[in-house]
């Protein structure tokens, strides 16, 4: 056995074998794999092998896309057939919300170049002849996927990876993983040990044990899934002699299961509810080709449904019933790119849908650790997308419901509702009892908007589909159903708008500690931050600005307000969702020699934002600062008093009004809270929520990470100029923003107007057409009430981005007139926030 190698992945399925294979093919040879069986013996072997396209997260769906598009080349580079059926794949639609999602993800496919075809149930029944269509309203179909043999994709890749000169050790089993001083790694094995500079976790149902080597709490946990293999079906075998084509793989969303061929039989494959996490504590450790008992009697429901569907199912008997496990996450997609605290250290686990990602995934991680960077938008299954909170009986309830909703319809205003409410700020019941109807960000419980007092929806009002999988609203225990679900505008729409029109005419209260913040110190923090982000940090004590933190080729990793505190010390404030993202990339580059200190605060700080016309008649009557604009101009912030609470008071904020963040110690706010309530009520206080707030930012032309702001996007490319310096030497990212303005850009972000809505305004991704012909893709949209238009935030080729540009954007498969127009439609010259 070697004694080093560049890097170690640790794992034999498909997931492992296709990193080694990409590290191979990116030049990096000196690669080894230990798997501690033979390839495939985990959740590889009994996994069905289906390749679906589908996914209406942009990272996941870029990977799906390029699997499906390399596994039939790997025949011709290695000589072994993958077992590649390129049936297709199609998808039932039996509700009105599921063509909906249907219409939204074709435009999400348009964006990213995946070929989708629209069937009505006629022309299902002719590619599909074992289906009664009753009931079917559309279908949508996937020419280019299919399914394939895991264990022969494995072990072409396997031949691939060795070909290009990796090493595999097989029978091998991993029992220690040490970081040594020098920052290498230190793999011990029962075969002996190996140094290198990068481990890779690959290890699917042993993820957690493997994570625990090394101190990490690794987000995922198997649940078991059955699938049922039938016997020969009479008319698929009659079907093969006449020489007729293999029936594609059957989606029924509405009641959430696929079905296939497989051996002249079907393959029958239910996501249920009740299906139970397994291996909580790990495999044992002589796991290998594992299967558990079935339980069949959970499967009821859907067996039914699918005999309905396929009658042809219920007239012959079972061959065979597979219950394994598949590896799951909290939200379903799976975590691929760095671990946090470990410095080259890298997660590729939690792959529900493995053998479709394996692929995408092992590319994508490998242009990470060779090249320092991934060549997509990866945020979608960044590692650090879950924080301390995902501990063990967090990760049971939300991996058994991720599992259930497989098939759910993804509403892109859907707030799940297992492990909820798990982390509150003290002002949450209050702002409960005010009509809050929370979501959750990072574990926090936020609220979205507010309910007048006694508001409840009637099971009229939901109108449900008559299907399995018909939830279309949030269920929180002993309370009301305010809220229902959808891709148009829904119940809450007119509330969320008043919310605006009332911050705007008069003054709200809005609770955002579960933004990220952290304190950085030291007679080092100048200069470290200086080289680091791409605005010059405030010189003068009092100023706020922000910046970005930038990658090699300028595009953007993370967005940061910073707040000089005091001398050597600056707050930074970043955005509640990417905690643990943000704030590892700052403490891994720490410089060493105790010069730059870094404290975490976001729990020991919680923010509440005031914000409108009124906010200064608020606030006067209760501090003695002076609030004048002389005193205390916009982007500034003070140390003030609130009664007999000390804040730190920043006078910005991302609605686009007079206002202030009041950043506090979290056991003050309830005492903060009550005053600025009391203080607001002649003035007409309400609180308002995040929707008000995207909604009131999007009039403004702000931008979010991951939409406006992403690594596939030059900074100036998504409209940075002004924090992008150009005087500062040195800053990471610098060359890539210059490299970008000289060789000319690729993007430029605009804001349009959307004519023509009624009911469903963009909600981001929807593609942008002029002349017929693809020119960009819709980042953000929606409806600003302020100014009372429907709006969206694109990128677009920079010859379409001229004001008054005439351009068309799809939206639900409806075409609408859109124009580009200038930036913040709302108060362009920022009156009300200078004010």
């Amino acid at each position: 056995m070697k004694t080093t190698a560049r890097v170690v992945v640790i794992g034999g399925g498909v997931v492992g074998v296709s990193t080694l294979y990409h590290l191979a093919k990116l030049g990096w040879s000196d690669v080894a794999l230990i798997e501690r069986k033979e390839l495939t013996s985990g959740s590889t072997w009994h996994a069905a092998g289906l390749l679906p396209l589908f996914n209406l997260s942009y990272s996941v769906g870029k990977l799906h896309q390029y699997s499906v598009a390399l596994y039939p080349s790997l025949e011709a580079e290695t000589g072994l057939n993958v077992g590649f059926s390129n049936v297709s794949n199609i998808r039932i639609a039996t509700s009105q919300d599921r063509l909906d999602e249907y219409r939204y993800y074709a435009g999400v496919a348009k964006t990213i170049g995946v070929e989708v075809n629209w069937l009505t149930p006629e022309e299902l029944k002719e590619v599909w002849p074992l289906a009664d269509v009753t009931g079917v309203l559309g279908a949508i179909q996937h020419p280019a996927d299919g399914y394939i043999q895991p264990a022969d994709l494995t072990q072409a890749l396997a031949k691939g990876a060795r070909q290009l000169g990796a090493t595999i050790y097989r029978n091998t089993t991993v029992t220690a993983i040490t970081q040594l001083p020098s920052g290498e790694w230190l793999v011990s094995t029962d075969q002996g040990d190996i140094t290198c500079e990068h481990v890779v976790s690959a290890t699917g149902n042993f993820a957690r044990q493997t994570g625990e080597m090394v101190g990490l709490d690794v987000p995922v946990i198997p649940v078991e899934h059955q699938y049922i293999v039938t016997e020969q079906v009479p008319a698929i075998m009659e079907r093969r002699k006449q020489g007729l084509p293999e029936m594609g793989v059957l989606r029924e969303s509405d009641d959430s299961w696929y079905m296939r061929e497989e051996a002249g039989g079907l393959l029958l494959g239910p996501y249920e509810l009740g299906a139970p996490a397994c291996y909580v504590k790990g495999p044992a450790a002589n796991s290998e080709y594992e299967l558990f008992p079935d339980a069949l009697e959970r499967l009821e429901p859907y067996i039914m449904s699918a005999m309905a569907r396929v009658p042809a199912f219920g007239e012959v008997g079972v061959k065979k019933v597979y219950n394994g496990a598949i590896a799951y996450t909290p939200d379903g997609s799976p975590i691929v790119g760095p671990a946090w605290d470990k410095k080259n250290f890298w997660l590729n686990e939690g792959h529900s849908f493995g053998i479709t990602a394996a692929g995408g995934a092992g590319w994508q991680l490998a242009h990470w650790i060779v090249n320092g960077e991934p060549t997509i938008d990866m945020t979608g299954v960044d590692p650090r997308r879950f924080g301390e909170y995902a501990g063990e009986g967090y990760l049971i309830e939300k991996n058994e419901e991720a599992y259930a909703k497989v098939f759910a319809i993804h509403y892109p205003d859907e707030e799940r509702e297992a492990g909820r409410a798990l982390r509150r700020t003290p002002c949450y019941d209050r702002m409960k009892d005010l009509g809050a109807v929370f979501g959750s960000v990072f574990g926090w419980e936020r609220p979205n908007w507010f309910a007048p007092k006694g508001y409840e929806l009637t099971d009229a009002d939901l109108d449900r589909a008559d299907t399995l999988l018909n939830h279309n609203h949030p269920v929180v225990d002993g309370e009301a159903i305010r809220e229902k679900w959808s891709f148009r505008r829904s119940n809450y729409f007119n509330f969320v708008a008043d919310e605006c029109r009332h911050v705007t005419k008069h003054v709200g209260l809005q609770d955002m500690s579960a933004f990220a913040k952290c304190q950085i110190t030291g007679p080092g923090a100048e200069d470290w931050l200086n080289g680091l982000l791409s605005n010059t940090v405030p010189k003068k004590v009092g100023k706020v600005t922000l910046s970005y933190l930038l990658t090699d080729t300028g595009g953007v990793r993370a967005e940061f307000t910073v707040y000089k505190k005091a001398p050597q010390t600056y707050y930074l404030v970043s955005a509640g969702a990417m905690e643990r993202h943000d704030q590892d990339y700052l403490l891994k580059a720490l410089p060493t020699d105790g010069t730059v200190r870094f404290e975490r605060l976001t729990t020991a700080m919680g923010v509440l934002v005031l914000a409108g016309p009124r906010a200064r008649d608020v606030l006067s009557k209760v501090t003695q600062t002076d609030l004048s604009s002389a005193a205390f101009p916009w982007l500034t912030g003070k140390t003030i008093s609130i009664g007999a609470a000390r804040v730190e008071a920043l006078r910005v904020n991302f609605v686009g009004e007079l206002g202030w963040e009041f950043h506090h110690p979290i056991e003050m706010q309830n005492y903060i809270f009550d005053l600025l309530m009391k203080a607001g009520a002649e003035f007409q206080i309400k609180p308002f929520g995040i929707r008000a707030m995207t909604a009131m930012a999007l009039e403004k032309s702000y931008k979010l990470i991951p939409r406006e702001l992403s690594i596939e996007y030059n900074a100036l490319e998504s409209g940075l100029e002004r924090w992008v310096s150009a005087k500062k030497p040195a800053y990471k990212g610098r060359d890539g923003v210059i490299a970008a303005r000289e060789a000319g850009l690729k993007w430029q972000l605009v804001t349009m107007e959307v004519f023509g809505v009624t009911d469903a305004d963009a909600r981001g991704s929807e593609p942008i057409y002029r002349d017929g012909v693809l020119v960009g893709r819709a980042t953000s949209g929606g409806y600003g009430a302020r100014c009372e238009k429907s709006l969206a935030l694109a990128m677009v080729a920079p010859d379409h981005a001229a004001v008054g540009t005439e351009l068309e954007i799809s939206i639900l498969g409806t075409m609408h007139r859109a124009v580009v127009i200038e930036d913040s439609p709302f108060d362009p010259e920022n009156n009300a926030l200078r004010s």
